[in-house]
């Protein structure tokens, strides 16, 4: 297939890893921090072909994943009141809550849509003029700024039955929580293509200035994840920390300003929880008080409660890249795909989900 069979090419595959295998004298942790990275990596069977002094480390790069257990709650919350229709990413209806999920709600009667667009809920909205309508906006950088456009739409055309609840994610401040965890010892980092076509390779450089971490910019086939590799094993032998591009194809130095205009003419940073890193300051996005009509927190009484992971489960774990899924008692023994005990295990991106597809 032209333009991706280019990518996949095993001669030049297995030249990368020689060269990796060449210069690469230290034990090295290296942590990709995408969800898509880790399905490629296992997909493509990448840690086979790498010595075994190169540890990939998979991080917090799914959403749906760092979804907090009291805001899955809220969303929960949420459903369950008779005059809403609350619309979500497919993903999210299996993320399970502390007692119960969205698929649950649905099951038992609760009005929840799948939507493929943030777009979909101005007619879902305008088609239902007494309920009223939620959009659950979850994801990093990547989703926001198409979840703003959406918030500005509804807004220039005056809908008055739609809100939004923000529990979108800012990706840097998550990676400078896992840098000042003393057990982790992250050497490297690589980092997500998409969010990084928004933000730029720009928004890196204070972060590897401040924590001499090296972090180089990856697409997402595995020719693309061995020379992102090599890129760091090379900074890191050479004792220097820097910021690299791999993704040239599609990541500029200063973004999308189109994308992170409307994305900040909309939503400021907040605080926010995240599963298995906890509070993060300033990773997360809420809506502007110039759209609070818009804004879910505004409009509705909803509950904050401190959750906790079910007995047993040590998904927040596996998010930070302490343990691996296989470390935890309930992986492939009470927590399937099928019967997902941790978020870890619900999207296809989830670390759980891709140990038990690719390495069970």
């Amino acid at each position: 297939m032209r333009y991706v069979d280019e990518y996949r090419d095993t001669r030049l595959a297995k030249a990368l890893s020689d060269r990796i295998r060449d210069i690469s004298h230290s034990n090295i942790r290296l942590m990709e921090i995408c969800g898509t990275h880790t399905m490629s990596i296992f997909r493509h069977g990448i840690r086979s072909i790498l010595p075994k002094n190169i540890e990939l480390i998979s991080g917090p790069g799914c959403p749906v994943c760092v979804t907090a257990i009291p805001d899955m709650d809220r969303a929960i919350e949420l459903s369950s009141k008779p005059d809403v229709i609350l619309c979500t990413f497919g993903d999210m209806l299996r993320v399970p809550g502390s007692k119960s999920s969205l698929q649950k709600q649905r099951g038992n009667g609760a009005e929840i849509r799948v939507v493929y667009s943030p777009f979909e809920v101005l007619e879902i909205a305008k088609a239902n003029p007494k309920k009223r309508v939620v959009f659950l906006g979850i994801g990093f950088e990547t989703t926001a700024p198409t979840v703003a456009a959406t918030l500005k739409s509804a807004a220039s055309i005056g809908i008055d039955n739609l809100y939004f609840l923000s529990l979108h994610k800012i990706l840097i401040p998550a990676m400078e929580a896992l840098v000042s965890s003393k057990d982790l010892n992250i050497d490297g980092f690589i980092c997500p293509g998409h969010v990084s076509v928004i933000i730029g390779s720009n928004a890196y450089q204070e972060f590897v200035k401040r924590y001499h971490k090296p972090c180089v910019i990856a697409g997402f086939e595995p020719l693309d994840i061995l020379q992102a590799i090599l890129m760091l094993v090379e900074q890191i032998e050479n004792g220097i920390s820097e910021v690299e591009v791999q993704y040239k194809r599609a990541v500029r130095p200063e973004g999308n300003p189109s994308a992170l205009k409307v994305m900040w003419e909309v939503f400021e940073v907040a605080d926010s929880n995240w599963r298995g890193l906890g509070l993060i300051p300033k990773s997360g996005l809420k809506i502007r008080k110039g759209f609070s009509v818009l804004d879910a927190e505004e409009e509705f009484e909803l509950t904050h409660i401190q959750s906790e992971e079910p007995p047993g489960c040590r998904c927040g774990e596996v998010l930070r890249g302490a343990i691996r899924p296989p470390q935890c008692p309930l992986f492939k023994k009470i927590c399937t795909p099928q019967n997902p005990i941790g978020a870890c295990m619900v999207s296809s991106e989830g670390t759980c989900a891709a140990y038990f597809k690719y390495a069970a």
